[in-house]
């Protein structure tokens, strides 16, 4: 199936734009440029109505269609880049040193802006689109944010979608899959209190680094000895923090990692036996602990209703054969989930090609990807808003 011929017209002067932010990324809330670009842009398009300052420095435009009143539905992109140093070598690479787009949020932003431009001429649906250009994706909240300052009151969003990139899928492939989609993302910090003191004495100490071994290794359990197999739980430990000097045994060591999990229940149980866990073996060896646990972005849950409307419009896009319904869920985290708790949707992967992943410092988003994208946008909201 063909991709529109409009979209496929905007191309070049989308990628323009994207090459652009992707020259100038910030990070998390600091959106400030990002968001003024696209609030420009917006109002340059004949948006009919564009507010600023959502969720801090979200911005929402809203589309009236010429078919007749009716429902209003969101359709959302990330704006925030990474906190990551560019190795792609690219004409258009960050020019900001330390940050860079390696999520290809750049392209997002760019795609939805396309799409909206494409909505404004063409207005063909009843009802609204409220296209959401959202901050502070990578561990912000930013989603959360927008959610909680009443975006989807304000703007009677009734249905929200959200769309992201997947290196490795062929350009012009969608996937995604009813249920959980993505990962919940918490975070843990266990502090062990030993006593230090000279590593020629070790009797005399209560080594932390002795205990905080044991509670990585003791920590594998979770996934092996408690969840069910069938279900799925990640527990890393990421980062362990202790000692100074080659002759000290030091006083405390700190361990940090996360947890994910695509059901609410095994996060419970997650929770429940890291902090038991950690105590347990702290107490085995005469150490203290302090557990700091934080629930960060939930499961992102998609409906099913909505995900099939998401897949139809991307199977008209893209043919059938090129639409995987089933995509295997993901361990990664995204906040969209916060929007799918607010409302009914559905979350899709686009593919990017054979790119490098996301995350990486040689990644970069596929410009060939930027027509599929726009049509998908367009399909779905004259679909859904079909008078």
């Amino acid at each position: 199936m063909p991709i529109l011929n409009r979209a496929a017209e905007l191309q070049n002067e989308v990628a323009e734009w994207r090459r652009h932010l992707h020259r100038n990324p910030e990070l998390l809330f600091a959106v400030e440029n990002t968001a003024s670009f696209v609030e420009k842009k917006l109002k340059e398009f004949g948006v009919d109505e564009v507010v600023t300052g959502l969720g801090r420095t979200g911005v929402v435009g809203l589309i009236r269609g010429n078919l007749g009143s009716g429902r209003t539905i969101g359709l959302r992109a990330d704006m925030d880049a990474l906190p990551i140093t560019e190795t792609s070598g690219k004409p258009w690479a960050s020019e900001t040193s330390g940050k860079m787009h390696a999520c290809g949020h750049d392209g997002h932003t760019a795609m939805l802006l396309g799409a909206a431009k494409y909505l404004a001429e063409t207005r063909n649906f009843a009802g609204s689109v409220a296209v959401i250009f959202q901050p502070a994706e990578e561990g912000g909240g930013g989603g959360n944010e927008m959610v909680k300052d009443g975006m989807m009151e304000r703007f009677a969003i009734e249905e929200v979608y959200g769309m992201h990139n997947m290196p490795g899928m062929p350009i012009g492939h969608f996937g995604s899959r009813v249920g959980p989609i993505m990962a919940s993302t918490d975070e843990f910090t266990i502090t062990i209190k030993g006593r230090g003191g000279h590593a020629a004495q070790p009797h005399k100490t209560i080594d932390p680094i002795v205990v905080g071994t044991q509670i990585v290794t003791a920590l594998q359990t979770i996934a092996s000895r408690t969840v069910d197999p069938l279900a799925s739980v990640v527990v890393s430990v990421t980062k362990f923090n202790a000692g100074f000097a080659h002759n000290v045994i030091p006083e405390d060591a700190v361990l940090g990692g996360t947890v994910r999990t695509l059901v609410p229940e095994v996060r419970d149980i997650g929770e429940s036996r890291i902090r038991t866990i950690a105590e347990g073996v702290a107490a085995l060896y005469g150490a203290t602990v302090t557990v700091h646990y934080n629930r960060n972005y939930p499961v992102t849950v998609n409906h099913a209703e909505e995900t099939g409307y998401a897949l139809k419009a991307a199977a008209e896009i893209a043919g059938t054969s090129n639409v995987k319904p089933s995509l295997d869920p993901m361990m990664g985290g995204e906040d969209f989930s916060y929007m799918l708790l607010a409302r009914p949707g559905a979350f899709v992967f686009m593919g990017n090609g054979d790119t490098a992943g996301l995350h990486h410092p040689a990644y970069d988003f596929n410009d060939e990807a930027i027509p599929h994208g726009i049509s998908y946008w367009v399909k779905l909201a004259e679909t859904r808003l079909a008078a």
